[in-house]
């Protein structure tokens, strides 16, 4: 776990978009980890199989009734902003740019889903048999033609999603022609 931490970590914060519930999920996912280990069938990598996990828990933390109503009162709201500070990127300053950003921005217009498939397959360079395993909502295994099936579906859609932020970027102005 220690070696995949840092990438769950990033994977539950794309997902869940708020750093305070991603370090709350997290918590979250080490306990199922633990407690889910000795069910653990190798019927996938234990990084598929823990993404997976914490995928659960993220979505579980998103629909959970508290997370679905929040009522915030406006003098909290004004407490809590003049209490905070402007929020410090720990990005290297060689690594950040205006284009990364904006970039970025471009990604965060996709669902949750799309999201999930782009970092999966681009960030983590996962293969797509691990693609298929992390994305499938079910626990049941599938048999090697469903699989191939599934990932050549997943394949497509990456294609057409990179078409899609390609025409996005054109929009904005990152891309020329």
């Amino acid at each position: 776990m220690i070696a995949y931490g840092p990438e769950l970590r990033r994977l539950m914060s794309a997902i869940l978009r708020d750093e305070t519930q991603a370090q709350e999920a997290f918590s979250l996912f080490a306990e199922c980890l633990l407690k889910g280990l000795p069910e653990f069938r190798w019927e996938s990598s234990f990084r598929t199989w823990s993404q997976r996990i914490a995928r659960n828990v993220c979505f579980k933390l998103l629909n959970a009734p508290a997370a679905r109503h929040r009522h915030v009162s406006l003098s909290a709201i004004s407490a809590i902003s003049a209490i905070s500070a402007p929020r410090r990127s720990t990005t290297s300053p060689w690594r950040r740019s205006t284009v990364k950003d904006r970039f970025r921005a471009l990604c965060q217009r996709l669902d949750p889903e799309q999201q999930k498939l782009l970092m999966l397959r681009v960030d983590q360079k996962l293969p797509w048999p691990e693609v298929v395993r992390a994305m499938s909502d079910s626990n049941e295994s599938m048999t090697a033609e469903e699989q191939a099936r599934r990932a050549a579906a997943l394949r497509q859609q990456f294609q057409r999603l990179k078409a899609q932020l390609r025409t996005l970027a054109i929009e904005e102005g990152l891309i020329a022609l």
